[in-house]
């Protein structure tokens, strides 16, 4: 006798449901898209510009200039001076078209220029749609953005309070030189005079000391002059 088939479980299909919902409200970034390498409006512009520039460069040539150059043959052959004036402003055209195209494809000007009609549109559509600079959700945000745009504020009222302490300390510090610098010049001004004090006092201690001596010698003198005075009235 077979064995019954177990009855279909009623919540597994809305379980699954639920899984594809919950995946499909996962929002993810979506790829930046592809950069085309046909010219758009700034890439033909710039391109329109140079040959308009290479066209009037070429023009300048004329062949009124071209054959006061070369009189004798204008004069003589000018249809084939004219074939040869034809040849040279398309051999250089030709050479400096291929010259432009080479750098545009080494550079990828393309590319880059397009890239830009890419970025200005964008910005555009944020403008008129009112979005900010960043639209990338909070949840989708790194780590590191995350991070930085918590501490951001308490990090701009620390660097704002160092700041300000920074700069009260340099001006007490500037004070503070100013009042060094005027003590030393007082420091120096009072050495300045104690110098000629010590001048002064040396110069009088050396005119007492020579008084002193010619007093002594005078004294003995007269000590001598008595005593002769005395030994002769004997």
């Amino acid at each position: 006798m077979p064995s019954p088939t177990p009855a279909p479980d009623p919540q597994q299909p809305q379980q699954q449901g639920e899984a594809v919902e919950t995946t499909a409200a996962s929002p993810s970034p979506p790829p930046p898209p592809p950069v085309a390498l046909t010219p758009g409006p700034r890439a033909s512009r710039f391109q329109d510009i140079y040959h308009k520039a290479l066209r009037a460069t070429v023009k300048a040539n004329s062949y009124e200039n071209f054959a006061s150059c070369f009189p004798t043959p204008a004069r003589h052959v000018p249809a084939s001076l004219e074939s040869v004036h034809r040849q040279l402003n398309a051999k250089l055209e030709e050479g400096a078209t291929a010259e432009f195209n080479e750098i545009v494809r080494e550079r990828e000007a393309i590319k880059g220029l397009n890239e830009l009609d890419r970025l200005v549109s964008e910005a555009r559509r944020r403008k008129d749609n009112g979005e900010s600079e960043s639209a990338v959700p909070p949840h989708m945000m790194g780590a590191d953005n995350l991070y930085q745009a918590h501490l951001a504020p308490y990090l701009q009222h620390a660097q704002d309070s160092l700041n300000a302490k920074l700069e009260t300390t340099q001006s007490q510090n500037a004070e503070l030189a100013d009042k060094i610098i005027s003590q030393r010049k007082e420091i120096e001004s009072l050495l300045s005079g104690l110098e000629a004090v010590m001048a002064d006092l040396e110069g009088s201690a050396n005119a007492s000391t020579q008084y002193s001596r010619e007093n002594s010698l005078r004294q003995q003198s007269m000590q001598v002059d008595e005593d002769v005075q005395k030994s002769n009235a004997a």
